[in-house]
């Protein structure tokens, strides 16, 4: 555990994070507290070869950079996550990703740096690839975007074969789940719905059954015990009894392929089965954790960065304490049941900081879902196994395979109809006050404290990080990054508003569901009181029907209801799902909550335009003499008509095009600063004399397609 200490900081210090130094200190601590003080050299050493292991992954210069923003044609292995190339050795991200089975594949497409996190609680896209590079394999350095499949080959080889095992006699949704659960490969599982708005992934998450579908300790422990049982059975001697499952653990990881969260379990796996071959007898099982996070960690330097690996060693770190919980439980009750308690509810309570912080909500069903999901996942990853062995021959087994596939889907289903508890970002003072109160728990396990004490200091750490948020209510409005699109969220005590929400023109993309629904759970918005479809266009509401699935809301305003737009009427259907009143606002409907009062300036709502920009929603905001406007994509010289008045800050309408924004609007309006919601666009938005009639008026710009997420506070 010093080593480990030690190279984490080792990595954490390359890569900048000043406080890796209190990780090689908390190291040399440790061997201080353990009465041997020469043990520190092994935190200093440590930390050399962490540093040394990260410096080698973060400096490897980008094979592909000369070929940023240019149209490409790649050939190479497709793994069913990334593109590996021969010349230059390189690894590069697709999207979307090609239905084809992984093998080799020509795909076409424009090559392009990835892109950081650009809303709250979004997808780091360069800080998750910059993860899944080694000390030996490289990091991925680009995306191929706007991707087109140009040929590919049928899978062959043991893979292809197992593969064709775990689908044979399948349908769908099931291969989809067997692929899922025995090969870690979730790309069909992710194009699968129970529902419309109701995808299999969701309802897995929803439920808390999501790490069912990341391979981890519980394949290895249920395959290599079949296994051992089978070879015992028959006989065998230690030496093939726990060897053989050794050796095949290695291949069933070439099988896989690499994640922290197999590897670790492997590694672990592999250690304790020689360990038993050599008649060691049982490992240590904190020393083998930290074995397991050393190999992890000096190979793969930046998955301490990765969600897989945290959450990895958090739930295998909580499970050394289980059985200490579970004597803690009543001795009347079986001992099955208080060891799947016990574990289940310490991986649960390690792991909720990180699930809290990355995903937004906790499930509120978790345990008695994984209580039913355990006996099906007991049997099915074992015969799942056998069926891809089979390959094409397991067609009969798979009758069996189909059954519990078919339950596994029911269980996750029906618990992610249940209520989430909405989560919002842990800040530092959250994780501090959750380390306080585990360590509490983890004393009362170990007989140092007592019950009372543990509950009192959960309490206290509770309110602590409780009532910030309580007595100083956000009041701000924030302009989401939603692409080439628009989505607002005003927030003052009492009033919660989100305006538009993005859409995605001509792609399946669910800009609401991937980027505005975890912005909001970010942000700690459970509810919210009214929702605007500024106008029928794709990139401005597509988006609210997720939202209105995800998110209680109290009223959609629309404004023209227009007949028969698809996206419209999709927005209107989801509201009637959820049974949300549908106003449709007219000028000088208003809203008011704590000093601020939100007023609709357009439609007059007596003509309809041909043109939907013309019908746009137009909302005004005061507050405390100060004030904004969102015009939606209201044109010249529509935008002159509404009477606006002057604004402290402009939304300019319709991303900057050159239709909107006219120079006698901004005489009448005299902002001093404009935001524009823009992003990568084929449309010229925003249109140069748009920025430049801007700059002669003296108006600071800040657009979302340069700096993502733009916060601006409200008086």
């Amino acid at each position: 555990m010093i080593a480990v200490l030690g190279v984490i900081g080792g990595v954490q210090l390359d890569l900048g994070v000043w406080w890796g130094a209190l990780s090689v200190l908390g190291g040399a601590l440790l061997a201080m507290w353990d009465a041997r003080p020469a043990l520190a050299l092994l935190a200093l050493a440590g930390a050399a070869a962490g540093f040394g292991s990260a410096h080698v992954v973060t400096s490897r210069p980008d094979p592909l950079r000369p070929w940023l923003g240019a149209q490409v044609t790649l050939d190479g292995q497709w793994d069913g996550q990334f593109l590996t190339l021969s010349d230059p050795r390189a690894r590069v991200a697709v999207a979307p990703r090609p239905l084809a089975r992984p093998g080799h594949i020509r795909v076409s497409g424009r090559l392009i740096a990835p892109e950081g996190r650009r809303t709250p609680g979004g997808f780091d896209q360069a800080a998750w690839l910059r993860a899944q590079g080694g000390v030996f394999l490289p990091t991925p350095t680009a995306v191929l975007v706007g991707a087109r499949l140009r040929q590919s080959g049928r899978e062959g080889g043991v893979r292809g074969w197992f593969r064709q095992g775990l689908t044979a006699g399948l349908g769908p949704r099931e291969a989809a789940l067997m692929q899922a659960v025995e090969l870690g490969d979730r790309s069909d599982i992710g194009r699968e719905d129970f529902a419309e708005g109701y995808a299999v992934r969701d309802a897995f998450n929803r439920a808390g059954l999501a790490h069912l579908m990341a391979l981890s300790g519980q394949n290895v422990a249920l395959i290599t015990g079949v296994l051992v049982w089978l070879l015992a059975w028959r006989g065998a001697p230690p030496g093939w009894r726990y060897g053989l499952p050794a050796a095949l653990l290695l291949g069933y990881l070439w099988l896989v392929g690499l994640s922290p969260s197999i590897t670790r379990a492997v590694i672990m796996g592999f250690v304790v089965l020689i360990a038993l071959a050599v008649g060691r007898g049982r490992v240590d099982p904190t020393g083998l954790t930290a074995l397991a996070a050393l190999v992890c960690v000096l190979l793969f330097p930046l998955w301490l960065l990765d969600i897989g690996f945290q959450l990895s060693f958090l739930a295998v770190l909580a499970l050394t304490l289980a059985g200490r919980a579970a004597d803690r439980l009543p001795a009347t009750w079986p001992h099955g049941l208080r060891a799947a308690l016990s574990a289940t509810v310490l991986a649960e309570l390690a792991t909720l900081p990180v699930i809290a912080g990355t995903f937004g909500q906790l499930p509120l069903v978790g345990l008695p879902a994984n209580l039913l999901a355990a006996p099906i996942m007991a049997v099915l990853v074992p015969a799942g196994f056998v069926a891809g062995l089979l390959g094409p021959a397991a067609a009969p087994l798979n009758l069996l395979n189909g059954v519990l596939a078919d339950a596994l889907l029911w269980v996750a289903r029906t618990a992610g109809q249940f209520p989430v508890l909405p989560w919002g970002t842990v800040s530092p003072a959250g994780m501090i006050a959750y380390a306080v109160s585990a360590l509490a728990g983890v004393l009362w396990l170990l007989g140092r404290v007592r019950l009372p004490a543990v509950l009192g200091t959960v309490l206290v750490c509770a309110l602590m990080t409780a009532l910030p948020a309580r007595l100083h209510p956000p009041r701000d409005i924030v302009f989401l990054d939603v692409g080439q699109g628009d989505g607002t969220l005003i927030r003052v005590p009492g009033l919660t508003i989100l305006v538009d929400a993005g859409g995605s023109v001509g792609s399946d993309y669910d800009v609401g569901g991937k980027a505005v629904v975890p912005a909001l759970r970010a942000l700690g918005v459970r509810t919210l009181d009214v929702a605007v479809a500024t106008h029928a266009d794709t990139d401005h509401i597509e988006g609210l029907a997720s939202v209105l699935r995800a998110v209680p809301v109290g009223e959609l305003w629309i404004g023209q209801r227009k007949v028969g737009d698809p996206v419209l009427d999709a927005v209107l259907a989801a509201a009637r799902e959820r049974r949300v009143p549908v106003r449709e606002v007219r000028r000088g409907d208003r809203v008011s909550a704590s000093d601020a009062t939100l007023t609709v300036l357009w439609p007059p709502g007596n003509v309809w335009s041909t043109a939907d920009n013309d019908n746009s929603v137009a909302i005004k905001l005061e507050s405390r003499g100060w004030s904004t406007a969102i015009l939606g994509d209201l044109p010249d010289p529509a935008e002159d008509m509404i009477g606006l008045g002057h604004l402290d800050l402009l939304k300019t309408a319709h991303h900057g095009s050159r239709f909107s924004t006219g120079a006698a609007f901004l005489v009448q309006t005299t902002p001093k600063d404009a935001v524009i919601s823009v992003g990568r666009n084929t449309y010229g938005h925003p249109n140069p004399d748009v920025l430049n009639r801007l700059a002669a008026a003296g108006v600071k710009v800040w657009r979302t397609d340069q700096m993502g997420t733009i916060t601006w506070p409200i008086p």
